[in-house]
């Protein structure tokens, strides 16, 4: 198997993870998005060392797509691991994360889909499918997320929003900002 080939398959898992035809949101829809946020590495600040655990997690997603496809991990490691966790694996293991340590319930079945989208909604880049989709602004508005350049409550380029003048999510981790929105909106 050569390395576009793994590639491509790893991207299509990652996609399967977050698009379901039971959430009226597929691959070809929003591909274009999705390929974007795989080709844009995800940084974090120095003054929130704790975001490297949601770096980590990205990454560790090519070790669990290797385990659940029967991919030798060696040809993962090879073929996958030598980029950065891009911002489309955060946001994939995160709401993978959220789905299964928090919100986990067999009554609702798997939602990682719904938290995913509910992270696109939150930057507003929910309109990005293939008929809207505006390159310069997903790089925009991802460049304000990464940076942090956001209103303190999450307007205008993040992926959780509170409306709670108490938090100010952009003094906090990625993992603190989704546990407040939890609470406060789910």
């Amino acid at each position: 198997m050569t390395s576009k080939q793994i590639n491509s398959l790893y991207f299509k898992w990652l996609c399967e993870l977050v698009c379901e035809d039971s959430l009226i949101i597929r691959l070809k829809d929003f591909k274009s998005l999705l390929c974007k946020l795989h080709q844009i590495e995800f940084t974090y600040s120095a003054m929130f060392p704790m975001d490297d655990n949601r770096n980590e997690d990205g990454i560790d997603l090519r070790y669990r797509f290797s385990c659940e496809k029967g991919y030798d991990y060696r040809m993962v490691a090879f073929f996958i691991d030598c980029k950065p966790c891009s911002v489309l694996e955060m946001l994939v293991a995160l709401a993978l994360r959220c789905e299964e340590q928090i919100m986990s319930d067999a009554l609702y079945g798997n939602r990682t889909g719904l938290w995913f989208w509910k992270m696109i909604d939150n930057l507003g880049l929910d309109k990005m499918d293939e008929k809207h989709y505006d390159e310069s602004l997903v790089e925009e508005t991802i460049d304000v997320f990464l940076n942090r350049e956001y209103e303190r409550n999450g307007h205008g380029g993040n992926i959780f929003i509170v409306e709670d003048e108490r938090y100010n999510l952009k003094a906090m981790e990625i993992w603190y900002q989704m546990n407040v929105y939890l609470r406060r909106y789910i």
